[in-house]
């Protein structure tokens, strides 16, 4: 399933040079994320019950263009790559601009963490499969066991 939502640049989002901080594109990036899988049933209050949280390895950002005060941009969310139990995760966030010039790429990797345990673990079965709901980013490839 394609997975994209639309924000406004706020105020709070731009730096002295009068256009988005760099930090901003991954807080949308993650928003997304988490609006992704509360839309499908894990809302943050589920991952405290559960006792679980996503964690990240990796979180690499390339900035095209530049974002304004109050301008729209969309962020979509893509798989890249999931192991088999759906454990370790890679995810593509494209940013566009109103006009529908990309503006910049997220790309994490991630993993599931047990909060009472501090080690990494499986998902549940829903969760996992919500993860494999995703579209695949043309650069999809499994991550197979013991691939970091």
């Amino acid at each position: 399933m394609e997975y994209a939502k639309t924000y406004t640049a706020r105020w709070a989002d731009m730096d002295p040079n009068v256009h988005m901080r760099h930090s901003a594109y991954t807080d949308y990036a993650a928003q997304l994320r988490l609006e992704f899988l509360a839309d499908q049933g894990f809302p943050m209050k589920r991952f405290a019950e559960l006792g679980i949280g996503p964690i990240l390895f990796r979180e690499d950002t390339r900035f095209l263009k530049e974002i304004g005060l109050s301008e729209a941009i969309k962020v979509t969310a893509e798989l890249s790559g999931l192991n088999a139990d759906a454990s370790r995760w890679r995810i593509i966030h494209t940013i566009y601009k109103a006009d529908g010039r990309v503006a910049a790429t997220v790309a994490v990797d991630g993993a599931w963490l047990d909060l009472r345990l501090r080690k990494l673990t499986v998902p549940p079965t829903e969760m996992a499969e919500a993860m494999r709901q995703l579209d695949k980013h043309e650069t999809y490839a499994d991550i197979e066991r013991g691939q970091k």
